[in-house]
């Protein structure tokens, strides 16, 4: 019978009796030697290693860095933000006086601007959840990439085209109401909702999968995300500020469609190629290997780490995978939630009234006024593009950054907490800065007795634009940190990096619903 194996510590050290002193021998000559496992340790001699041949190198304890050709695939996906977003601030930009060209009632405004959060809720997780279970030769990822940057350049033709389409259908070419470009228009915009979150899921979903379990790399790729989210919307505030665009696509302009509508169908050009181009680019540069249902473990390139894939050992419906993802939820990832939903309740008014504000409470202009109000809260309205211009410079710089933070102050989490704070601060300082506008408005009056505002001091002005500046730092931490955190939690949620993310989103639409 054999004896019991000498106890090997952690420096390869046979511990025999102490009546023989401990012995130093390398690991693979111990398992080599059978003598050493058949014979009584008392009488081991441990074998001498040839003077020429050097001892073995130490094993190594820490992986190896991860390859510069997986940093430029996370690079090259995180680049399809800028197109995505080039879009968004185009709608931002132009789209409000687009809909008053159409002629859009106001009881419709409401409903086309609820297709965002409607779609953001159901489009994304069950998107996700297929992609997480796609079994196509392309991939899991990349098939539902390509259908969202198809469906997003048919909405962008048919939003631009709405004029156009609705006076081939019998429109006329009056200032009335065209009920037939608003009906092109509507659909062109409600495709374009669920063709971003079609688009922008699998995105971050494919930038999880190539990260693979290492976290360091997961804050990167959300953070590389956001960065080109700022380049996208910098780019597209500048697109639609020039207002000779439509001079390089001449046909552009028709009888039914003026100069402003001729500029907005020039800017959507532009974002098909930009966003068709960053896609295409994607997706023959970023290989998956095509998941199987008995796969436990995929790898989202040809040199990436492994994933766990779902598993699928007892196939459950849509929404049953929902409930298991939420009850298997872990204490943290329930925080992040909770946190999410709150940091959105904050962030949707001011995203979706701050270039009013500026129109209406710091320039005290009105948009339903006279014609001299008008012109001052156009003035407000264009002060407002510029200081979401300022804003998406600060998130791009801050996004580039946010290891740095993050290892400054502590780690991730508390720099999240921070620029929470920070952003309870800004918003607190609009009703400073609302307040000293109204107490230093000034009014003259002009040739005829009217009387007109002037516009603010330019202290008032400054402030202003030093909010949206501000801003930038925590839109960069909301726009990565929570999605690399959901991405490393997702391993205790019982769902893939698809369903994950999409619960994640959960948390962000319902608030603007």
């Amino acid at each position: 019978m054999q004896t019991t194996h000498p106890a090997i510590n952690q420096n390869n050290l046979i511990s025999p009796s102490p009546a023989s002193p401990p012995q130093r021998l390398s690991l693979p000559l111990l398992f080599s030697q059978p003598s050493l496992m058949e014979s009584d340790p008392r009488k081991q001699q441990p074998p001498k290693l040839p003077s020429s041949q050097p001892p073995p190198p130490p094993l190594p304890l820490d992986p190896p860095p991860p390859s510069s050709r997986s940093l430029r695939k996370i690079v090259v996906v995180a680049s399809i933000a800028a197109g995505v977003q080039f879009g968004w601030a185009l709608q931002l930009s132009l789209l409000t006086p687009y809909v008053q060209l159409l002629g859009i009632p106001h009881t419709w405004a409401a409903f086309i601007w609820l297709c965002g959060p409607i779609s953001g809720m159901l489009v994304q997780p069950i998107v996700g959840y297929h992609s997480d279970r796609c079994t196509s030769r392309f991939g899991r990822r990349r098939p539902f990439i390509a259908a969202g940057s198809v469906a997003v350049a048919v909405a962008v033709f048919l939003i631009g085209y709405a004029a156009d389409l609705g006076h081939l259908s019998g429109d006329p070419l009056s200032k009335s109401p065209k009920p037939r470009a608003i009906a092109v228009f509507v659909v062109g915009f409600w495709i374009l909702d669920v063709a971003n979150n079609m688009l922008q899921g699998p995105c971050r979903a494919l930038l999880a999968d190539l990260s693979g379990a290492n976290q360091k790399k997961t804050r990167i790729a959300n953070a590389l995300y956001s960065f080109f989210m700022a380049v996208g919307n910098v780019l597209g505030f500048a697109a639609g500020s020039y207002t000779h665009l439509y001079k390089i696509f001449p046909f552009s302009k028709t009888t039914a469609c003026d100069v402003y509508c001729a500029n907005l169908k020039s800017c959507f050009f532009i974002s098909i190629v930009l966003l068709s181009s960053l896609t295409l680019l994607a997706l023959i540069y970023v290989r998956e290997r095509p998941w199987s249902p008995e796969q436990r473990n995929t790898a989202a390139g040809d040199d990436e780490e492994e994933e766990e894939g779902p598993s699928e050992s007892s196939p459950m419906p849509f929404f049953g995978e929902i409930y298991a993802a939420l009850k298997n939820l872990q204490r943290p990832m329930w925080i992040l939630l909770l946190v999410t939903c709150l940091n959105w309740v904050a962030w949707f008014p001011f995203l979706l009234f701050d270039t009013d504000w500026m129109g209406r409470e710091v320039y005290g202009g009105d948009s339903n006024g006279n014609s001299d109000q008008v012109r001052l809260y156009d003035r407000g309205v264009r002060a407002g593009a510029l200081g979401l211009m300022l804003n998406s410079v600060v998130l791009g710089f801050t996004s580039l950054g946010v290891e740095v933070l993050a290892r400054g102050v502590g780690g991730v989490k508390r720099l999240w907490g921070i620029v929470n704070f920070i952003l309870a601060f800004c918003l607190a300082m609009t009703i400073l800065v609302t307040k000293m506008a109204e107490s230093h408005r000034k009014f003259t009056t002009v040739e005829g007795g009217a009387t007109v505002t002037l516009p603010p001091p330019g202290g008032v002005k400054a402030g202003a634009l030093a909010l949206f500046a501000v801003m930038g730092i925590p839109q960069a931490i909301t726009y990565s940190i929570p999605f690399a955190l959901a991405s490393i939690f997702c391993n205790t949620a019982g769902a893939g990096q698809g369903l994950s993310l999409g619960v994640l989103n959960l948390s962000i639409v319902i608030p603007q619903v």
